[in-house]
């Protein structure tokens, strides 16, 4: 663990901030490591129900740190195997059975874009900005930018973000999907963990399968959904959390996880 990457708990909720401000929280070998980390404990500590991820000093992530890829001389396929090795955290990172909430403030350009786009929800602020940005320096999307990108906005819009390497401002990314809302700078790290403690008693189960399954949708045909939605729904109707709640319907007491009407994202 290093300063790096700082971890704080709030509750159930796993605080992990980019803490690099003077680098503008880009992404370095360090970095990257400490990131790992955080993610392996959110995934295996099963007293953490959600996740935010940050970034200090008003920036969420720049992407990669230009500065250590060219000062290094590596082969083609040293390479292909420093991106390869990303997603061995990264893909417990978009796959993580827990929600993950994103609040940025700030530039989220490049790996930091796609670091945005891997969680659940993503909170902006009036100065946030995201740009797809390899295309400037004469590269292709990386850290997941080609999976993630085309789910959420479609893929027309993904190739004019990815071949014009433009910026997109917050009321853009609130339209295009990309922001869940829009908040003031004072209060977005409040609001974040706010939504995430929402998530303390949810079924956590639940929602990791729904996760899981909601991920591979784009990948799977009708069939192959129907085995995971009957799989997934009977590992659900046996768990403890399922019969907790029915017992608690039938007794007319309030369920546990009811999603507040003011926990709604502004309409723009």
């Amino acid at each position: 663990m290093n300063d790096f990457v700082l971890r704080e708990r709030h509750g159930a909720t796993l605080l992990i901030t980019l803490n690099r401000p003077e680098r503008r929280n880009a992404f370095d070998l360090e970095v990257r490591q400490a990131l790992a980390e955080a993610v392996f404990e959110a995934r295996d500590d099963d007293a953490v129900k959600a996740v935010v991820i940050t970034g200090s000093g008003g920036v969420f992530c720049a992407g990669g740190d230009l500065k250590s890829l060219s000062g290094s001389k590596r082969t083609v396929f040293q390479d292909r195997d420093r991106i390869r090795r990303l997603h061995h955290w990264f893909h417990e990172l978009v796959n993580l059975e827990k929600p993950v909430i994103a609040a940025v403030d700030g530039p989220a350009f490049g790996a930091g874009f796609n670091l945005a786009l891997a969680c659940d929800f993503i909170l902006g602020t009036p100065a946030s900005r995201f740009c797809a940005v390899f295309g400037r320096i004469g590269l292709v999307p990386d850290l997941g930018g080609f999976f993630l990108l085309p789910r959420i906005v479609g893929l027309q819009r993904a190739k004019e973000l990815v071949f014009t390497a433009r910026e997109v401002g917050a009321d853009e990314a609130r339209s295009l999907g990309i922001l869940y809302d829009i908040l003031p700078a004072d209060t977005l790290l409040e609001n974040a963990l706010e939504l995430a403690e929402r998530f303390h008693t949810a079924a956590i189960g639940a929602i990791g399968m729904s996760k899981n399954i909601l991920n591979s949708s784009f990948n799977l045909d009708q069939n192959a959904l129907v085995e995971l939605e009957s799989y997934a729904q009977a590992v659900a109707i046996h768990s403890e959390y399922h019969d907790t709640a029915v017992a608690r319907f039938l007794d007319k007491q309030p369920l546990e996880f009811i999603w507040p009407k003011r926990a709604q994202p502004k309409d723009t």
